[in-house]
């Protein structure tokens, strides 16, 4: 199947759809490239859309933040990143350029695929940092659920060589990232059915287990190494973690426990707990508390972010 050529699209066209998918207005002063496969090959769901700003503050590189979409690992899709509220809302300030990216899901490939395509992209678009205007120093991932996770595992395994793979043509490329916002992403997988929920995520016809190719009970050597709070260290960068405490997808207890390991591991970890929030964010936590979190950490603006328990919206 041959992808068709990548259009770019325009901030009047992403305006219009704004105000039809939000029923308002926004401004968008962007533009898009889709589809840019970041393999060289044909499968739509190793490709990326780029997200540049055309009210850039000066010339200089801007950081870069990317989108991982959620959806178990076995849905999904990258356009989820374009919602206002996510990749635009960043863009639109003039201080970053923006990517979500596709992976195979798990009824096509199991794991480690899901993390190997993540950072053969991350690898894809650092080696054209220069052609986009990214600055390769500062890359940040932003995902929920299964995005979630697999933003958690690209700021907790860099370096680590088992979880590299051997996709693309830049693999002398780093693939570490230099801030992560997880939304509420599984970090420890053999951990997940202590606590409660709807999910019988040891079953072999869980999410998680899909992923595995096994029940997650049954390939534990696989579930650790593809939980992220096995790879916790030092070196990791910046976290900011959000989870509702009424969560029926995946337990609140799984970002709690990745907040504490990175803690003590000296890593500055944020945790915002949504006081009996479910398996959602709030839009409006964007310019509240993503947009402050990578302001501080890649321009040296405002204030750290702390932890902090707030009410649920919905």
């Amino acid at each position: 199947m041959n992808l068709q050529k990548p259009q770019v699209l325009t901030g009047l066209s992403l305006f219009l759809l704004s105000v039809f998918a939000q029923g308002q207005p926004q401004e968008h002063v962007y533009s898009v490239k889709p589809n840019l496969n970041y393999l060289g090959g044909d499968n739509p769901r190793q490709t990326l859309d780029l997200f540049i700003p055309d009210n850039r503050e000066d010339d200089e590189p801007l950081p870069l933040i990317i989108w991982i979409h959620g959806g178990g690992w076995r849905a999904g899709d990258k356009k989820s990143g374009h919602a206002p509220s996510r990749i635009p809302a960043l863009v639109s300030t003039g201080r970053y350029i923006g990517a979500t990216i596709g992976y195979r899901l798990s009824e096509e490939a199991q794991w480690p695929a899901q993390i190997h395509d993540c950072k053969a992209a991350v690898r894809w678009l650092r080696a054209r940092s220069k052609k986009f205007g990214i600055n390769p120093e500062k890359i940040a991932v932003w995902g929920t659920s299964a995005g979630g996770h697999l933003a958690s595992m690209l700021g907790t395994s860099g370096g680590l060589m088992e979880l590299e793979g051997e996709l693309g043509k830049h693999r002398r490329k780093s693939s570490r990232v230099q801030a992560v916002i997880n939304g509420y992403g599984p970090s420890a997988l053999l951990q997940m059915d202590d606590h409660p929920s709807k999910i019988i995520h040891n079953a072999p016809y869980s999410p998680e287990s899909k992923l595995m190719g096994a029940p997650i009970q049954k390939a534990k050597a696989k579930a650790l190494q593809a939980s992220p709070i096995n790879h916790a260290s030092a070196d990791d960068p910046p976290f900011l973690h959000f989870h509702g405490t009424h969560d029926q997808l995946v337990p609140f207890h799984q970002s709690e426990i990745l907040h504490q390991a990175l803690l003590e591991k000296k890593v500055a970890s944020s945790l915002i707990t949504i006081q009996g929030g479910g398996h959602r964010l709030d839009p409006s936590y964007t310019r509240e508390f993503v947009l402050p979190f990578i302001d501080f950490h890649f321009h040296d603006r405002g204030m750290e972010i702390q932890d902090q328990t707030i009410p649920n919206l919905n």
